[in-house]
């Protein structure tokens, strides 16, 4: 029987996560549930260490030189979206179709709040190009809209303790991009950390600004998830296209399938310095 849980336990740690009293590990995963209602589930997950950026890499003029290459290869993704004139409505496909079936079996109308890459796709038939973010961003962008697959990307030292995507108990706190506080609704679906932050809404839906990727993220967490029956070999071409990028300001990255069967990927310890200083 499946049982609405808390996202912290007695000992104040996620459900699954090491207890306090032990040696400080932290990973991240998904609640047992969510693999239990969603056999289908395929889900990739990384951590990504950065340079240190120099001044706004939004800004065209100041972008940081190691992290360019990381743009240029989103733009090459990018064409090949653009290019795709062949390609159905983004509802159209099987991966937004599993998405949409994921999100109304969580009770959230699909058509009202739809998933990250469904988003990216229709702004950008719609509106003709997307804005311009962090370079890391922008490349994880690419890489959803190309495999139309939410790609989540985490400031990793934004998040305490361990990460679950798991259904929250409503008192978890979000921070919107605006810096307003929301609550998620009770069993909605969310990614939680120990001390209690949403870092998503809706699953998939949205992020939190409270980790969004910033000049001063020196570590990320990249999750890509898919559920159509493709979703393990597109999730392997995104990792590929992942690592090759990375690869390019050589940073080296090695992508993890998560599953029911290997469910979690160790996270540094907060405060571990990276690869780069």
């Amino acid at each position: 029987m499946d049982h609405h849980r808390s996202t912290t336990s007695r000992d104040g740690a996620a459900p699954g996560c090491t207890p306090a009293t032990a040696a400080p590990v932290r990973d991240f995963a998904h609640d047992p549930w969510i693999w239990r209602t969603f056999p289908s589930l395929r889900a990739l997950a990384c951590v990504v260490d950065l340079p240190t950026p120099v001044g706004d890499v939004s800004s065209e003029g100041s972008d940081a030189q190691l992290l360019a290459p990381l743009r240029a290869a989103a733009a090459e993704h990018l064409h090949i979206v653009r290019s795709q004139q062949h390609r159905p409505a983004e509802s159209s496909l099987d991966s937004i179709k599993a998405w949409r079936a994921a999100f109304a079996t969580t009770g959230v109308r699909p058509t009202q709040y739809r998933c990250a890459a469904e988003s990216l796709l229709r702004r950008l038939r719609t509106h003709g190009d997307l804005p311009r973010l962090h370079p890391l961003v922008d490349l994880g962008n690419a890489l959803s809209m190309r495999w139309a697959v939410p790609v989540a990307i985490i400031d990793l030292d934004r998040v305490q303790g361990c990460l679950r995507v798991t259904r929250a108990v409503g008192e978890e706190e979000h921070e919107t991009f605006a810096g307003d506080i929301e609550h998620p609704e009770p069993g909605e679906v969310a990614y939680v950390d120990d001390a209690g932050h949403a870092h998503s809404r809706r699953w998939c839906w949205r992020q939190s600004g409270r980790s969004v990727i910033s000049p001063a993220t020196r570590r990320a967490l990249v999750v890509a998830e898919a559920l159509h029956e493709r979703a393990e070999d597109d999730l392997g071409e995104l990792a590929a296209a992942l690592v090759e990028a990375l690869g390019r300001v050589d940073v080296a990255a090695v992508p993890v399938m998560v599953s029911e069967a290997a469910p979690a990927l160790a996270l540094p310890a907060a405060g571990e310095v990276g690869g780069w200083s």
